[in-house]
C-alpha cells in the first residue's frame, strides 16, 4: 500500500491534514477506463498517531498486504493522536472528495467499514454523509449519540452489516444491539453477526471472511 498525505484548504476557512494508505488494484494499470469499487477503512484507537505502519496491524490494510491482488481500491486514513474519528469528519469528507477526483473509483460502489473506534467512526461518518456509501459494516462499535437521540434516519437507506463479539469487555455488545434495534425499527436493511466466543477482536474473523466482500459487491447505490 502506498503512503499518501492530504493537505488542502476546505471552504477556504479551514486547513485539513490527514495521512493515509492507498491501494489500487494491479489490473487498473492496464484498464485506464475502468472504475473500481472502493473500501474506506477506519482503524481503531491503538493505531492513532503519525506512523502509518501501525495501520497495517489489523483489518483491511492487513488483508491487502496478505493478498496477491485485492480487487478493491482501499483508502485507510490515520486518525490524529488523542482524538476520535467523530472529531475528524471534516478531514474524512475532504479525503473522500480528493479520492474520488484522483483515483478510478466507481462512486456507486463505495463501502465504509471500521473496527472499534473505527466502528464508531463508521456510524458517525455515514450518518453525516450517507450519500457517499453503498453499504457500511461497523465492527465492535456503536454510537452513543445516535442511540440517545434515536436519530438513525440518515442510515435507514444504507445496507448495514454489524459485527460484535459476545464477550467484548472493551465495547459492550449492547452498543451494537441498540443500533441494530433502532435500524430495524426504522425498516433498514440490516444484518447482525455475533461471534459467541469472541472478545473485542471481532475484526479478524470478519475481514478474513470472503462473504463480507461478496456482500459489499452486491450493494450498489442507485
Amino acid at each position: 500500500m502506498k503512503q499518501k498525505s492530504l493537505q488542502m484548504n476546505q471552504q477556504i476557512t479551514k486547513t485539513v491534514q490527514l495521512d493515509y494508505l492507498c491501494h489500487i488494484p494491479l489490473e487498473a494499470e492496464n484498464n485506464p477506463d475502468r472504475k473500481y469499487p472502493m473500501i474506506f477503512f477506519l482503524h481503531g484507537a491503538g493505531e492513532r498517531g503519525m506512523d502509518l505502519s501501525l495501520i497495517l496491524k489489523h483489518g483491511i490494510p492487513k488483508e491487502v498486504e496478505a493478498a496477491h491482488d485485492f480487487l478493491f481500491i482501499t483508502i485507510c486514513p490515520q486518525c490524529h493522536e488523542n482524538i476520535t474519528w467523530a472529531e475528524q469528519l471534516d478531514e474524512l469528507n475532504a479525503l473522500y472528495q480528493l479520492v474520488i477526483s484522483t483515483y478510478p473509483v466507481d462512486v456507486a460502489r463505495v463501502y465504509l467499514t471500521g473496527m472499534s473506534m473505527g466502528g464508531f467512526g463508521t456510524l458517525a461518518f455515514a450518518a453525516k454523509y450517507p450519500q457517499y456509501f453503498a453499504a457500511i459494516a461497523p465492527i465492535c462499535g456503536g454510537s452513543p449519540w445516535l442511540i440517545a437521540e434515536e436519530r438513525v434516519e440518515p442510515l435507514l437507506e444504507l445496507p448495514t452489516w454489524v459485527f460484535h463479539g459476545a464477550k467484548d469487555d472493551v465495547v459492550p455488545i449492547s452498543f451494537s444491539e441498540k443500533i441494530v434495534t433502532l435500524l430495524k425499527a426504522g425498516g433498514a436493511d440490516v444484518q447482525f453477526t455475533v461471534y459467541p466466543e469472541a472478545d473485542h477482536d471481532a475484526w479478524t474473523e470478519t475481514y478474513t471472511n470472503p462473504a463480507l466482500y461478496e456482500w459489499f459487491l452486491g450493494c450498489k447505490r442507485g
